[in-house]
């Protein structure tokens, strides 16, 4: 027997363009003599689909995309994620399917188990876990259909869920498993889901096809590395990062084992490669072209401004160089030497006369009171009307260029520097900013080296460093990293060694900061607690503030 895996970037609501991607892999795959293709995780409609799924003609469509796969399915069979009704008055409206279609109609579901409600899952919102489980026996060969998460208790050993379905369907003697997934990237996440595959593996004995998305859909991410695990546990081959990917198997030959292959998974090669596809399907998906940023000679707006020339084009991204007093002439022969690198179009435009005239007009209310970071706020947002302007002007859309740890801490004005509509290093703390610009840098000098090694600072009043305000960032950025992702308290970071009165300082700055972070764009997730819709906190608690 022969199985495809047809790795895909789907687009959500788009189920023209998504069955037409799923036909063509059909042909592909029926070419090759597949006996089977098999889709991800709700692959009608793309994921995640949200409040969508509690519109009737939305699950109809989906349906009409079931139903025009059937029709190809005549000599091959396909299996496919979608929506489907639940026929119970009582419970949830839908179930999260897989359903195997063959001879030109559905010959079976597979409801799924275990629904996901944590970080950025809200299944049960929208789904009625399975209770029943039914191996599908097609051409003399048993198989156990799986979705997603319904893989991730091997063993009963999620605390989360009380059932494991595999052992169900382990009771009816399956071959191999299929799993259809739709499972986020975050930098660490290929390497534990791998290690979850083969636990499976190790415990049931049977080879498993594991097929997930790739591409974005605005904050989610998806890496693709789909799997082929024999029953030994060796990888038998993990599919490319990233990229859409059809691919035929012989079950004889995977059934052999011995073989291993596998990605690289260096952290930040993988966030690169993640944001560039993270901004490359924002664009494409909502039907934009053209990018502008503002691009300040600093280590954070340049590394935004490489990543989105190789998401889009260089000749696609306008940088804007707006030098104020306080600019150093490195910053602006700094942020042109970039442009002219990349050979990205670029204006200088001084914010003296937007300044001023702010300046002029609310002195006589200041009633004499000295400079502080009233004016610094001033002058990110004369930059951010600028921007705005341009943008609502040529149709760019607006980058940001905030990191997490600015984010996090509030370093950043509203309505000024953190204005834009995508967030691109938002998710990325600040030493990995500079991690990431080695990264680009790798094959030759593209982002200047002053801007990599001079100190960070704002440039917002005289000689001013990031560091005058912030701890240094190898320290900031590890006490965040402990609260944000690792979700410790005072107590337990403290513990660690680091300073009480620092730990105490920036988690009352994390927490009295969640209201400028709700006003921001979205943000490109990489990690595995992004700020954004998996990390819900909220503005008015008392908690360490």
């Amino acid at each position: 027997m022969k199985i495809a895996i047809a790795q895909l970037n789907y687009h959500i609501g788009n189920f023209e363009g998504n069955l037409k991607k799923m036909l063509e892999a059909v042909k592909e795959a029926r070419s090759k003599n597949a006996d089977i293709v098999v889709f991800g995780e709700l692959s009608t409609c793309g994921y995640p689909p949200r409040d969508f799924l509690e519109f009737d003609d939305f699950i109809s469509k989906s349906e009409e995309c079931v139903a025009r796969l059937a029709e190809a399915s005549n000599d091959i069979a396909i299996v496919v994620g979608s929506p489907t009704k639940n026929p119970v008055i009582e419970g949830k409206d839908l179930y999260n399917s897989a359903i195997f279609l063959y001879d030109g109609k559905i010959q079976q579901m597979q409801h799924k188990a275990l629904l996901p409600t944590y970080d950025i899952f809200d299944e049960y919102r929208y789904f009625e876990p399975a209770n029943e489980f039914r191996v599908v026996e097609f051409k003399g060969k048993k198989i156990a259909l799986t979705v997603c998460e319904d893989i991730w208790n091997v063993g009963n050993e999620n605390p989360l869920y009380v059932t494991c379905p595999l052992d169900e369907l382990q009771n009816q003697n399956p071959d191999f498993v299929i799993n259809l997934s739709a499972s986020p990237f975050s930098y660490h996440h290929a390497t534990n889901r791998i290690h979850v595959l083969q636990a499976n593996v190790d415990k049931y004995g049977l080879p498993m096809f594991y097929v997930n998305h790739s591409g974005a859909q605005t904050e989610v991410i998806f890496d693709g590395g789909s799997l082929v695990i024999s029953p030994d546990g060796k990888i038998h081959d993990e599919l490319p990062y990233f990229q859409e990917c059809v691919r035929v198997y012989e079950l004889d030959e995977v059934e052999k084992g011995g073989i291993e292959r596998l990605q690289p998974k260096e952290k930040i090669a993988l966030i690169h490669d993640a944001i560039v596809t993270g901004i490359k399907d924002y664009f494409g998906k909502l039907g934009f072209k053209k990018a502008i940023l503002g691009l300040s000679g600093g280590i954070d707006s340049a590394v935004t401004a490489a990543l989105a020339a190789e998401a889009l084009g260089a000749e696609n991204v306008l940088a804007v160089l707006m030098p104020s007093k306080f600019s150093s002439d490195h910053s602006v022969s700094d942020a042109e030497q970039l442009a002219k690198n990349y050979g990205m179009p670029y204006k200088i435009i001084p914010i003296k006369k937007n300044y001023d005239a702010f300046m002029d007009a609310l002195t006589p209310h200041f009633e004499g009171r000295p400079f502080n970071v009233t004016e610094e706020n001033l002058q990110a947002r004369s930059r951010g009307v600028i921007l705005m302007g341009l943008s609502n002007k040529f149709g760019h859309i607006l980058l940001n260029t905030s990191n997490k740890s600015e984010m996090a801490v509030g370093y950043g004005t509203l309505y000024g520097d953190m204005c834009g509509g995508l967030s691109v290093i938002g998710d990325v703390y600040k030493t990995d900013v500079f991690a990431l610009a080695r990264y680009i840098n790798r094959n030759g000098e593209l982002i200047p080296e002053n801007t990599i090694t001079k100190p960070p600072s704002a440039e917002l009043r005289p000689n001013q460093k990031d560091s005058d305000s912030l701890p240094d960032y190898d320290i900031l950025d590890e006490v965040l990293y402990q609260y944000i992702e690792k979700t410790q308290g005072p107590k337990e970071i403290i513990e660690q060694g680091f300073d009480e009165k620092l730990v105490a300082r920036v988690l009352r700055l994390v927490n009295i900061n969640e209201f400028k972070r709700y006003q921001t764009a979205p943000v490109l997730r990489v990690s595995s607690k992004a700020f954004g819709m998996g990390r819900r906190m909220p503005i008015v608690g008392k908690y360490l503030s």
